[in-house]
């Protein structure tokens, strides 16, 4: 097994780029994940995985399989640098990010549009209950955080291997999806129905917004319907995360 000890080494520089900027995970297309759930949800998927990092003294669990994996020890400085929680669990896993072809993209039928969400934790939870949900994929328009960031993977829970996570352009995915017939309902307050009174559907595409504005309204001009989740106390939103859960759940014939 292959031991690192230096912070300075080249793998090492790069694992922190990963941690910390954006700019490297667009570049390589990498991300980086701690921890021995989200790894060993990283494993269950061939070819995922680039490199396996462990700490020295902690020992893998016996059931993995990483007999193909490059498998590479580290000391506490190198885990330290490379460690984006106050307490780390010492294992990590460098990743290729999933790839989706053309004829996978055009295939999806039931998909949860996000349109410049910002808060990487919100993300994450809706990764996770699109996953849970049963939707087919994720689509981040532009200004969305980083569906990599490292609060993003944590708050996804390992969903990011089960459900395609990727960015486009939301008015082209949506023209898309109306030309094939396919539902779309944005979220919004301005002549909006009651999300009960939509009844669910086989195929659909639903849109949520940032936290502060929320959907485009160019978006909602061009959606077939525009859905509100109605406040029966003294709160004047929900949470986006909480609101695309009770959405993808009324909405989801499965």
């Amino acid at each position: 097994m292959k031991r690192i000890e230096s912070p300075q080494n080249a793998l090492v520089k790069h694992w922190k780029k990963l941690v910390t900027t954006r700019k490297e995970r667009d570049k390589s297309e990498e991300f980086l994940v701690e921890g021995f759930h989200l790894v060993e949800e990283a494993l269950k998927h061939e070819g995922i995985v680039l490199t396996l990092m462990v700490r020295e003294g902690i020992e893998l669990p016996a059931h993995w399989s990483t007999e193909n994996v490059h498998i590479v020890e580290i000391n506490n400085a190198v885990a330290k640098e490379i460690s984006e929680t106050e307490h780390t669990q010492g294992v990590y896993a460098h990743c290729r990010q999933p790839q989706h072809a053309e004829e996978e993209v055009v295939s999806w039928k039931k998909l949860l549009l996000v349109d410049a969400v910002q808060d990487p934790g919100n993300i994450g939870t809706m990764i996770r209950t699109a996953d849970a949900a049963g939707m087919d994929a994720v689509i981040l328009g532009k200004g969305s955080a980083d569906p990599y960031n490292p609060k993003t993977v944590r708050s996804a829970q390992g969903s990011h291997f089960n459900i395609p996570v990727v960015k486009g352009d939301l008015f082209e995915r949506v023209s898309q999806l109306k030309t094939a017939g396919i539902r779309v309902l944005g979220t919004g307050l301005q002549n909006a129905v009651n999300h009960f009174e939509v009844e669910p559907q086989a195929e659909f595409a639903v849109i949520v917004g940032n936290e502060g504005s929320g959907v485009d309204p160019g978006l909602l001009e061009i959606a077939d319907e525009t859905v509100k989740i109605p406040m029966y106390g003294k709160a004047e939103s929900l949470n986006v995360a909480v609101a695309t859960g009770i959405l993808l759940y009324a909405y989801s014939k499965n």
